[in-house]
């Protein structure tokens, strides 16, 4: 009989085989039990995702084909199938109706029912026989391509086994085990992280909340979104997703650059328009009493542009049109480094994806060595994307090794 060895216990190793599963913790999916504040983020329904590469900056032509095999709809599908009733959110988010993460960690416990699970128990080394490059031709029905039958001489902490998969996380953690193997592994470095501005003008206005677009001047880096002031600089959905797309830049930076915000998300041309209205409208009003965002920051606003707080549309002229458009389209901020909270940790790098089989996550040069998860070079933007790339990549690995056990 063939035999299977996961090494980490996260949202992607959990494939419906029996398997020895090796987790270096005191629990399995420990990470999982806390993500989304502890109510599980299973995965986004994707609309408004024009590109792959808008949810995921690194490792959009993997997860084409992955998702093509195990799809958003398939995950909500399964975890529904097996007692998880899933609603979806206006920010369309998927949870489980229940709001507690820890339903869908007891639905994949049941789902390993058979598996041998050892925890507390660190895999320390990898070893493997290189061969030669696998290459296979694509499954035309699922976009996945069956494991040949070689053994690879796979051993884990001196172990054989036919088959792993590693399924560790971020590689921040546990790098060393691929220490003698000629793998391609690129440098992690942190996603989805909030930034640090260094400015009380506007930490002061922490807790409110705009609907705003954020960039780093010089570079195509911009998101759009609910954007949070908080009591060191910003955080929130556009501030993550910023993150996310430049997390290698702002990592070559030493987290240090200047953003720059769009209170209204919207362009020049539009700011001025709305401002020459509110002007036409109401001339002999106070500007700092017809906001047209919340009062606080409206004021914030003003200040920044160096106008009275008692000036009148009428006084404005076109001078003050220009600073008070030019802050609401392009207010300026110095980044002084990361966020001093992690809860929304994810790493960008690790297995390169050079170096694996797409259609199958198995490693060229050794036979029966799969890769899913955060392990791989994959990450993405908040909203359930980078859970669903566990969910899709495991179904990937686990699909081909079954197909070489001739299950399916």
């Amino acid at each position: 009989m063939k035999t299977v060895a996961i090494i980490g216990a996260g949202a992607a190793g959990a494939p419906d085989v029996a398997v020895t599963v090796f987790e270096a913790g005191p629990r399995p999916m420990s990470k999982l039990a806390i993500t989304g504040g502890g109510r599980c983020n299973l995965t986004n329904d994707f609309e408004g995702i024009r590109s792959l590469s808008d949810a995921y900056p690194r490792g959009e032509r993997v997860m084409k084909r992955a998702l093509k095999a195990f799809s958003n709809d398939d995950t909500i599908r399964w975890f529904t199938e097996r007692g998880v009733p899933c609603t979806l959110q206006e920010d369309h988010c998927w949870f489980p109706c229940s709001q507690d993460a820890m339903d869908v960690v007891r639905c994949i416990q049941r789902a390993m029912d058979g598996a041998e699970i050892r925890l507390g128990t660190p895999v320390k080394e990898i070893a493997g026989q290189a061969g030669n490059d696998v290459n296979h031709s694509n499954d035309v029905n699922h976009g996945i391509d069956v494991t040949p039958d070689v053994i690879g001489g796979l051993k884990v902490n001196g172990e054989p086994f036919d088959y792993v998969v590693v399924t560790t996380g971020g590689m921040n953690r546990g790098a060393s085990m691929f220490e003698g193997m000629d793998l391609e592994i690129v440098p992690p470095v942190p996603s989805l992280f909030t930034l640090n501005i260094p400015d009380k003008n506007l930490t002061t206005l922490m807790g409110l909340v705009a609907e705003a677009s954020i960039s780093i001047p010089g570079t195509s880096f911009k998101a759009s979104g609910p954007l949070l002031i908080t009591d060191w600089g910003i955080s929130g959905p556009a501030t993550l997703k910023l993150s996310s797309y430049a997390a290698r830049y702002l990592a070559e930076h030493q987290y240090k650059a200047i953003v720059a915000i769009n209170w209204l998300d919207r362009s020049e041309n539009e700011v001025r328009e709305m401002l020459q209205e509110s002007a036409s409208h109401s001339p002999q009003k106070q500007i700092s009493n017809t906001p047209l965002l919340q009062q606080r920051l409206w004021e914030h606003i003003i200040s920044k542009a160096g106008l009275r707080p008692d000036i009148r549309w009428a006084e404005l002229g076109s001078k003050g049109l220009n600073r008070v458009t030019a802050i609401l389209t392009q207010d300026t901020y110095p980044v002084s480094g990361k966020g001093k909270f992690k809860e929304e940790f994810v790493t960008a790098g690790g297995i390169g994806l050079s170096s694996i089989d797409l259609s199958t996550l198995e490693s060229k040069k050794y036979p029966g060595l799969f890769f899913a998860g955060e392990v791989l070079d994959i990450d993405a933007i908040t909203g359930g994307f980078n859970l669903q790339a566990a969910w899709s990549t495991a179904y990937v690995c686990a699909h081909s090794i079954l197909k070489s056990f001739s299950y399916i």
